[in-house]
């Protein structure tokens, strides 16, 4: 895939950060579209990538981010537009003569699926497909970065969630961007697949508070909660979170599936399309240490 030019939407988010380390590693060139000029945008500039600034939900700046480039990584924020903003993409991909596309879905993604967001994934997906374009898609379970969303409560000792019995196996971000880029390398052999992402160990939320205290060398004190509780404390202590009804009805319809088992699994697709095995749990909070501590 040398000089083959790679767009990377969100591109200042958690796989967009990823899927371009992943790329600049293996000499590819890298255009990110990014919202707005930042520290983060800036950062990206100054590791050579072009970075261009626009919004899905505007056609005319999507033709303009895909003109020139030959594949392309799609992800959308969970918030109302994605089957717009996909049918944009699609189409100025289609223009632009994109060769190869990696589609962020997720694991809740499916045509009866109680969350909003979840359901409009499955259609994205769909689009993607009607459209004739190369496109994966990749369905993670929940990342593990889930865990330095909800850090300030692990530092105060404390795992309150209500996400019940149900497990997970926690992937981390850069593993999704391993995969991304190794996909994106020879995409056609990709067309129309669905890939399920997890983790190499699923665990309990409470077995997750042990791990946690084990690795830090603290007590973190895991309790159920319910859904109300969970929201105002995410609502406290992230603005950007408050008000947005799309969001807790999403969260709130995937603590349920997560209970229901919808996110369970692991599997081999982490090494065999990423080039190496997925990072563990405890590997990932040692990583991250100083957010929890």
């Amino acid at each position: 895939m040398s000089q083959v030019k790679v767009l990377v939407t969100g591109a200042t988010g958690d796989t967009g950060r990823a899927t371009i380390d992943e790329l600049l590693a293996r000499g590819h060139r890298v255009r990110a579209l990014a919202h707005g000029r930042d520290e983060r945008s800036k950062a990206l500039q100054d590791r050579g990538v072009e970075v261009v600034y626009g919004d899905l939900l505007d056609f005319g700046q999507v033709r303009a981010a895909l003109d020139g480039v030959r594949r392309a990584y799609f992800v959308y924020p969970i918030r109302p537009g994605i089957l717009q903003a996909t049918a944009y993409f699609a189409q100025a991909a289609k223009e632009a003569g994109v060769d190869g596309i990696v589609n962020m879905s997720q694991k809740s993604a499916r045509e009866d699926a109680k969350s909003h967001a979840a359901t409009d994934h499955w259609l994205s997906e769909r689009v993607f497909d009607w459209s004739g374009l190369t496109v994966a898609h990749i369905r993670p379970t929940y990342f593990a970065e889930w865990l330095l969303y909800l850090a300030p409560m692990i530092k105060a000792g404390l795992l309150h969630v209500p996400f019940g019995t149900g497990k997970h196996a926690p992937i981390a971000a850069e593993d999704q961007g391993r995969v991304i880029a190794g996909i994106l390398e020879d995409p056609a052999k990709h067309k129309g697949a669905i890939y399920p992402l997890y983790g190499p160990v699923e665990y309990t939320y409470q077995e997750t508070a042990q791990v946690l205290s084990r690795v830090l060398g603290k007590d973190v004190r895991y309790k159920q909660v319910d859904f109300e509780e969970f929201q105002k404390v995410l609502q406290v202590r992230n603005k950007a979170t408050d008000g947005n009804a799309f969001l807790f009805q999403h969260l709130r319809e995937v603590a349920i599936d997560h209970q229901n088992g919808i996110f369970e699994g692991t599997n081999e697709l982490v090494e065999k399309l990423g080039g190496r095995p997925p990072i563990t749990l405890e590997a990932f909070i040692e990583k991250h240490r100083s957010a929890f501590v």
